[in-house]
């Protein structure tokens, strides 16, 4: 029988990385920038949290790739579900937030 044990990841050099990339999320949201690059970065940085805590914390790194395949459907899956999903949106009348003028009553006889 093969010996599977792996060296002890460093929990704590993870929490700082994590750490890191929180405190940088709250400080992209106040930069002076266009709200789509503002998206990217934020989705960016919340799926390399999500890849941290999922090779670490949930030991996925040391799995056989099948298990980690498994575990990438799911975010295939909504980026697909998210494309299909953009001709709806182009479809969609868009709203200019502006309110409608109040019309006057009709004159009374």
């Amino acid at each position: 029988m093969a010996n599977t044990a792996h060296k002890q990841p460093n929990y704590i050099g993870v929490f700082w990385w994590l750490l890191a990339l929180t405190i940088a999320e709250v400080g992209v949201i106040f930069m002076p920038m266009a709200r789509v690059l503002i998206a990217i970065l934020l989705v960016g940085m919340a799926l390399t949290k999500a890849s941290l805590v999922a090779m670490y914390f949930m030991h996925l790194k040391f799995e056989r790739t099948t298990l980690g395949l498994i575990a990438v459907t799911p975010l295939l899956l909504c980026v697909l579900l998210v494309f299909a999903l953009l001709p709806d949106h182009s479809a969609t009348p868009h709203q200019t937030g502006a309110a409608p003028a109040p019309t006057a009553p009709p004159p009374s006889r």
